[in-house]
Order: C-alpha cells, then structure tokens, then sequence
C-alpha cells in the first residue's frame, strides 16, 4: 500500500491530501540461472523470497520439474509464478492422457510462450528460464520476457542478480550468436561438473553483493540418465 499525494480540501489548509494507491503485483527478487552442454543442463535458482527489506521465507523453491526431460525456473512476483507453474503442470497432464507421452522440451518452451502472451493485458510478473534436453539428447535453454517473447541460447540468467551474473557467464561461455545462418550448436564447451562450478561460482558471487539473493541454491541437472538435485549454501544475511 503507497501513498500519493494530491490536490484537495485540505490543500487549502496548507497541508495536501493524500490517497491509497494499490498494486496487484510485487516483486519477490531471487535469481535464475540456466547452461546448456551437449549432453545435458544445469538450471539453478535461490530460494530466498523477499519484499523490500523483509525475508518473507528463506525456503522458496523457484524451480518446478514439468517433465523427466524439461524443468522451468522464475524469478519475479513468487504468486504469479506460483500459479504459472500449476498451469503448465496441468497442460502437461492434460497432454499425456491424450498422446500417451510427455511434452518435449521444445514443445513445453512453445506452450509457455503462448500462456504469457495470452496474458499480456495483465501479465505474469515472472521472469522465466526453461531448460532441458532436446530431441536429440542435446541441452536447451529458452529465455523469456514477461509477456512470451523466447529464444534458445546456450545460457541464461534471470532475476535480481542477473546484472551480477550475465558478465560472467558471457565471458566465460561465449555464446554463438542466434542470428547466424545457418545455425550453429549454441551448446557450451564445459562438461557437467564444470557447468556446476560455474553455477556455484555465479550464485556465491551474486550472494555477496545482491540482498535478494541468497540462503539455499537449487541445482538441477537433466542428463540421459534422469534429472539430478543438490543443494549450495550461501550466506544468510
């Protein structure tokens, strides 16, 4: 709840009036990241949930698994993302009761597009990174706005920290870019533990110097054999 102020009785008193302005959105911090490899992908995400100064929850998971082979992670306004990730659950369900399978990666980065763009009069305030294995076994990262606009790179950031985080990744990946035609492999040279090392690296970083980052990283990596989870702790100030 804000105050703005404005012309009114009392502003021939000397003294303006003032009235209650509210907002339907709010923006919870946290931050995003995603790599790519040949074989696999690293997403990762913190899980401290704030507003302004306050630390509502230091315990927030961003990152939501939709299939064996494709993971979302949003940063932004933690209801709105809360209530896109039960939405792409359910589409998800929906489509493996008709065709008899899961959703590709690619087909999953398709929908979420298409979800935010069909909200774009009153948009999920999320900031969402998709990641996962392609058709052919290869890592995929889609990065999106607000309103759907993606693209697949072979790295991302989302988030509070992504100013901290984007220069490093940038130097150290160097991605090909997106325009080149024909096409070129996006794909990270790291290998898995690298790519992880890297992660680590980007969330200790971003943790000293961004408020809104923090306590508990999520790492997930999606490879052949399934998707694997643990945990980095950072500072809890």
């Amino acid at each position: 709840m804000q105050l703005a102020s404005g012309p009114g009785p009392d502003a021939y008193h000397g003294q303006p009036s003032q009235h209650a302005t509210w907002s339907p959105y709010d923006n919870n911090g946290g931050t995003c990241v995603a790599i790519a490899g040949n074989d696999y992908c690293v997403i990762a995400a913190d899980t401290r949930m704030s507003t302004g100064f306050n630390i509502l929850t230091r315990s927030a998971s961003k990152i939501c698994k939709l299939s064996d082979k494709c993971l979302i992670a949003s940063a932004g306004f933690s209801a709105d993302a809360k209530t896109l990730h039960k939405t792409l659950t359910a589409k998800q369900v929906i489509f493996k009761h008709n065709h008899g399978k899961e959703m590709s990666c690619k087909a999953m980065a398709q929908l979420l597009s298409n979800t935010l763009y069909f909200k774009r009069f009153f948009p999920y305030y999320t900031f969402n990174l998709v990641g996962g294995l392609d058709d052919e076994g290869k890592g995929a990262v889609y990065t999106y706005d607000a309103i759907g606009s993606y693209e697949r790179t072979g790295y991302s950031c989302q988030g509070s920290g992504q100013a901290l985080i984007m220069p490093v990744l940038d130097n150290q990946l160097k991605s090909v870019s997106p325009l080149l035609y024909p096409p070129q492999n996006s794909a990270t040279p790291l290998s898995q533990a690298e790519a992880v090392d890297l992660v680590k690296d980007c969330f200790a970083t971003a943790g000293e110097r961004d408020i809104y980052t923090g306590d508990t990283v999520d790492i997930y990596v999606i490879n052949a054999t399934g998707v694997h989870h643990e945990t980095l702790e950072l500072k809890l100030d």
